[in-house]
C-alpha cells in the first residue's frame, strides 16, 4: 500500500493519537493515505469511531507486538 504520510503516536495516550491524526490529515489532500502507529490499545476503537465521524476511510488495522498500525485515506 502506498503511504503518503506517517504519524508515530507511540507512547501517547488517548486522546492524543486521534488529535494528532486529525492534524496530520488536515495537511493532506483527498485520496492520500496516512499510516499511524500507536501503542494505546484504546486507539483501535477510537480510530474506527474517528473514521465513522469524519468520513475518512479506515483502510486497515493491524496489531503486532503491542503496536497498532492504522491506514487511513483522507476523504
Amino acid at each position: 500500500m502506498q503511504v503518503d504520510k506517517e504519524l508515530d503516536a507511540r507512547g501517547l495516550n488517548c486522546p492524543l493519537p486521534i488529535l494528532k491524526t486529525k492534524k496530520s490529515l488536515a495537511d493532506m489532500t483527498s485520496g492520500q493515505v496516512l499510516r499511524v502507529v500507536s501503542t494505546d490499545c484504546g486507539s483501535v476503537k477510537d480510530m474506527q469511531a474517528f473514521s465513522n465521524q469524519t468520513g475518512n476511510t479506515l483502510l486497515s488495522t493491524q496489531e503486532a507486538g503491542g503496536e497498532y498500525t492504522f491506514f487511513l485515506q483522507k476523504k
